[in-house]
């Protein structure tokens, strides 16, 4: 199983993580950013929080608003960086030699829209001979974008604001894929994550009928500190082993039921055996 890592880490040897992207930022509300800055300046990154001060005029804005408008800060830091941008969120865990983990798309790609780090409800489109899988995921807990796809994205944000408005729940993450298919880029998913999502459940997802909590399927490694969810508060290390074995198992019930490779994009596909290896290797691994 170990080999398996190995192969694909090879495919993509030329293109570290950690030489091709520019910034790095993180994005916080009161969150501590401490130990995520410690683990990524150890990668040999350089992060830079980006936190949403207080104002009074948000206070009835939706969270999920405010979270967008914390995520197009960072997006219009993007602007001025010409090599890609790495964000992520506070509560993001990533997993050990993070820096050192291949590129999860092309690194000469003019086109890159984003590529995640860490995915949720993801599917996949397509994959080249290289082994980069084209696909979707909702969640911006980690990923990369580029100067040009920022500016897109930017454009997305403002007509959030104009046409939903800041008091309504949107689940705006949802459709960042296909907003940036429509301007002709090309958006990436990870062979598996690149760290875990460790924040507390999210109560306005659970009010609005979707999943309140989600966790990364498959992870590339051993994670670099506990998440928060496996605090001693929350219940450490038992806490830990349940939910990520949660995760796996909900993982393979995706593949199983078609909502991973959906079977139209299957059947549609001119290397459907590529589809399936890429879907199915990324889960024969022992961890957790």
């Amino acid at each position: 199983m170990k080999g398996i890592d190995v192969v694909m880490e090879q495919q993509h040897s030329p293109n570290r993580l950690g030489d091709r992207i520019g910034k790095v930022l993180i994005i916080a509300y009161k969150e501590s950013t401490d130990l995520l800055e410690k683990t990524l300046r150890e990668e040999g990154l350089t992060p830079e929080v980006v936190r949403q001060a207080e104002n009074p005029a948000m206070q009835d804005f939706s969270p999920n608003y405010r979270c967008l408008l914390n995520h197009r800060s960072a997006w219009e830091k993007a602007l001025s960086g010409p090599q890609p941008t790495l964000i992520v969120e506070a509560d993001f865990v990533p997993v050990e030699g993070f820096g050192q983990l291949p590129l999860s798309f092309p690194g000469d790609r003019t086109d890159l829209g984003i590529a995640w780090l860490y995915t949720c409800a993801s599917q996949i489109y397509s994959v080249s001979q290289e082994g980069y899988a084209e696909g979707f995921s909702t969640s911006m807990v980690a990923y990369i974008i580029t100067n040009h796809s920022a500016e897109y994205l930017m454009k997305l944000a403002d007509r959030i604001t104009d046409e939903i408005g800041p008091k309504k729940y949107f689940s705006w993450d949802s459709g960042i894929d296909t907003f940036l298919r429509q301007h002709k880029f090309k958006n990436y998913v990870p062979f598996r994550n690149y760290g875990e999502h460790g924040g507390p459940p999210n109560p306005e997802h659970g009010q609005n009928q979707l999943s309140s909590s989600h966790r990364a399927d498959i992870l590339y490694g051993k994670l670099a500190f506990l998440p928060m969810y496996a605090s001693e508060d929350y219940g450490g290390s038992l806490k830990f082993l349940g939910v990520r074995l949660k995760a796996r198992l909900k993982g393979i019930g995706r593949l199983v039921t078609g909502r991973y490779i959906r079977l139209p994009v299957l059947k549609k596909s001119n290397v459907p055996g590529r589809l399936l290896s890429f879907a199915i290797r990324r889960h024969l691994t022992p961890r957790l």
